[in-house]
């Protein structure tokens, strides 16, 4: 009996190569800029030149400047989703929480903006609520998120008289707060100091008694 072959994807012509490597690389560059400069600073024409092609050609995939950024935030929140996809599934929920918010903590000291708390009512915000692939990944991790932190109460390693979803939004506005950046720029203290730091007074507060 013959093994049933599995479909393959239609391959995609050259010319849907070619966009489809055009719009990663404006992806990038809008990731990388954003990171530098914040959302309010980044122009689109930066943009552009980053990537070597003229703003109109920019706008055959991008409609503007919100809908860009968007794209951005929504490719580091699937640089998020592979790295928890890549953590041993052996790994405590504890530990897995906590080289969760490490990798969040290393993220915010190198951008400008946040990668799960944009200002509720800026003009990111609302395209970040239009964004489908933001939105996924984002609803994607927090379901993964919520199961993880139940697991670490079941444990005992969590307090239990919380509810999953307040313990959630403790540890994504650790990761919103300035205390990282403060402590970084007083040049104290190297990075790993400061975000191990970070970690241990987040999970302490929400560490069983």
């Amino acid at each position: 009996m013959s093994t049933p072959q599995t479909a393959q994807p239609p391959r995609l012509s050259f010319k849907a190569q070619m966009h489809r490597a055009r719009e990663d690389a404006i992806v990038e560059a809008a990731s990388r800029l954003l990171c530098e400069k914040g959302f309010e600073t980044m122009t689109v024409d930066e943009v552009a030149a980053a990537v070597g092609i003229a703003k109109a050609s920019l706008y055959k995939h991008f409609a503007g400047k919100d809908d860009l950024c968007a794209a951005a935030m929504a490719h580091g929140m699937q640089q998020l989703q592979a790295f928890v996809h890549g953590l041993a599934p052996e790994l405590p929920a504890l530990a897995r929480l906590q080289a969760l918010l490490h990798w969040q903590l290393q993220w915010q000291l190198g951008h400008e903006v946040t990668l799960w708390l944009a200002p509720r009512h800026s003009a990111l915000a609302q395209a970040l609520r239009g964004c489908d692939a933001y939105q996924q990944a984002q609803q994607s991790l927090r379901a993964t998120l919520v199961e993880w932190i139940e697991a670490a109460q079941a444990a005992g390693q969590l307090r239990a008289d919380l509810p999953a979803d307040v313990a959630l939004c403790a540890l994504l506005a650790r990761t919103a707060e300035p205390m990282v950046a403060l402590l970084r720029e007083c040049g104290a203290y190297d990075k790993e100091q400061v975000i191990g730091w970070a970690v241990q007074t987040c999970l302490d507060g929400l560490r069983s008694r």
